[in-house]
């Protein structure tokens, strides 16, 4: 099969690691990890990027995101099959498993998550994309005090530092999800230093391809329908509220 990969660019190491490996010919392409912060933007993103694939290109789209805030919600199928890992977020695809992600927060539910993707993004000048109001990263969230202050006044300033922050208070710990090709970057002390910054404590916890193998190595007669859900052309995601996370729009409400 030729399947074209559309994935989130925090991503980037694991998924070209296992494009390198998969028996079906791939072409990937990512997209800003700020679009993870709006959800009608990378909804919109995601839908003009699946309109733009037709048979010609590949037999089906593989996307490398989950739920994502709902950013999935209401993303409908163009010409080609699009197959989408059962997930609430991007956690899953690099723990290998939603039953593992589960098992895990369970053990820790203070649990922050840090992987290769989301170190780097703090050294990436590609495109910033604003979040919305109510992401809990508020305005100008890359922004420093004093950038913030010049903007905005002292009180405003401090008001919007205070907002943005306030979601730190339910993490007690951070989680470096390792896998072997990271093993020579410098990731355990950038993510340390973060976590000493705020008070957490640190731990590493192995990463897991297996979710991604097979999204991108799938038999010949479809993919795992406990752990994709496969879009048929036309037809438009939503949410199930249930262990299946994900599931196709009823047929009559098309």
């Amino acid at each position: 099969m030729r399947l074209c990969v559309i994935a989130c660019d925090v991503l980037r190491r694991e998924l070209y690691h296992a494009a390198a490996r998969a028996r079906h010919t791939v072409e990937v392409t990512l997209l800003p990890q700020g679009l993870h912060d709006n959800s009608d933007t990378c909804r919109g993103c995601l839908q003009d990027r699946l309109d733009a694939v037709g048979p010609e290109d590949c037999d089906a789209v593989v996307l490398g995101y989950g739920l994502c805030n709902n950013s999935l919600v209401g993303v409908r199928a163009g010409a080609v099959p699009v197959v989408i890992p059962r997930a609430h977020d991007c956690i899953t695809l690099l723990l290998g498993s939603r039953e593992r992600y589960r098992r895990l927060f369970e053990e820790a539910p203070g649990t922050y998550w840090f992987s290769s993707g989301w170190v780097e993004q703090r050294d990436r000048t590609g495109q910033l994309i604003s979040p919305l109001p109510n992401s809990g990263l508020g305005p100008d969230y890359r922004a420093d005090w004093d950038t913030l202050v010049a903007k905005y006044g002292e009180d405003n300033a401090r008001y919007l530092s205070e907002f943005m922050g306030g979601w730190e208070a339910e993490y007690t710990r951070g989680a470096l999800i390792r896998f072997p090709f990271d093993r020579d970057l410098d990731l355990p002390a950038r993510v340390r230093a973060i976590c000493t910054e705020k008070g957490w404590d640190y731990v590493e916890v192995d990463g897991r391809l297996s979710l991604l193998e097979a999204g991108l190595s799938a038999p010949d007669d479809g993919w795992d329908e406990a752990r994709f859900l496969t879009l048929p052309p036309g037809r438009a995601v939503r949410a199930s509220f249930d262990e299946t996370i994900l599931a196709a729009e009823p047929e009559a409400d098309r």
